[in-house]
């Protein structure tokens, strides 16, 4: 065969791979560009936001109420924030072990059967509407569970909050932490099992190690979701702004998250480029700011801990 003939036999081929190669480029650079346009719109307003309040007002003050007029009206984003970390908190602990030990027993204990129906059922709560959890929250969780468990709960809480947020985020934890496992050579446990480990063994002391990039990933990213839930928290926690002292209050009581509270004033009846309408835009961007750092975090992690098998 020819030079020419393999040429033209390859050329199809070669074009194929170009035009998937740059279809590939335009999806990431839609990205891109989309992010840096969010960017440009917070970052506008939240310029002229600065431009009549303080920063370091805004960073330390310990009270937030800024639809209220005269001088009740402050901008301290501490009490947000604190609110954000803590339901936040209480949401990890809730889905970091549930999401971690179902990723452990689907991938090292279930049969590939068990695991074809389990993975997918434990993957619908990722689809849940989250106000669906919300309502489900205020008419039956936090009435019928927690108030009877827990003396002193009010009707709007950050308890109930975490929780459902947590809820919502054990599959995220536990698919991305099952596929991250279920990646490890399998040479791997044969040399374990070979050693005379028992599956316990196996699963924590071989393949959770060796997957843990991936694990922490998904950390990461199911933290990422906690932060940046909205519905959930604005109908189980309410959209409390005021914390005693500027700390977080008690768990039984509302507290609004930052997300919440762009949610439900976005949705009030306040003028356009006014002050009140600027905290929407700069609370926006703070919490921007708070998942792409994480998000760096995530890259740090992940590329410290990861592990190249040939």
């Amino acid at each position: 065969m020819s030079a020419g003939s393999i040429t033209r036999t390859r050329s199809p081929r070669a074009t194929g791979e170009r035009a998937i190669r740059a279809l590939l480029g335009a999806a990431a650079a839609v990205s891109v560009v989309t992010t840096g346009l969010i960017v440009f719109a917070l970052l506008e307003q939240t310029i002229d936001f600065f431009g009549e309040v303080g920063l370091a007002e805004f960073l330390l003050g310990t009270k937030w109420t800024p639809l209220l007029g005269g001088e009740q009206q402050s901008f301290g984003v501490v009490p947000l924030v604190f609110a954000t970390l803590y339901i936040t908190g209480i949401a990890l602990a809730v889905a970091v072990p549930l999401g971690l030990l179902s990723a452990i027993y689907l991938a090292e204990y279930a049969t590939p059967r068990v695991r074809r129906v389990v993975k997918p059922v434990l993957e619908v709560l990722a689809g849940i509407p989250t106000i669906v959890l919300g309502f489900f929250a205020l008419s039956f969780f936090t009435p019928q569970v927690l108030k009877p468990l827990v003396e002193g709960t009010g009707t709007n809480n950050q308890l109930a909050a975490g929780i459902l947020v947590g809820v919502l985020v054990i599959p995220t934890i536990a698919s991305v932490a099952e596929d991250a496992m279920a990646a490890v050579p399998a040479a791997l446990r044969e040399g374990a099992f070979g050693m005379g480990a028992n599956r316990m063994q196996v699963a924590l002391r071989v393949v959770f190690p060796a997957a843990l990039s991936g694990v922490v990933a998904g950390l990461v990213l199911g933290a990422s979701r906690a932060v940046g839930e909205t519905v959930v928290i604005l109908l189980a926690a309410g959209n409390g702004q005021l914390l005693p002292d500027g700390i977080v209050g008690d768990v039984r009581e509302p507290a609004g998250s930052m997300a919440a509270f762009v949610a439900g004033t976005a949705g009030g009846d306040i003028a356009t480029r006014s002050l009140d309408y600027k905290t929407i835009f700069v609370i926006g961007f703070t919490l921007f700011l708070i998942t792409f750092l994480m998000n760096l975090l995530s890259i740090r992690l992940v590329g410290r801990f990861r592990q190249v098998y040939e």
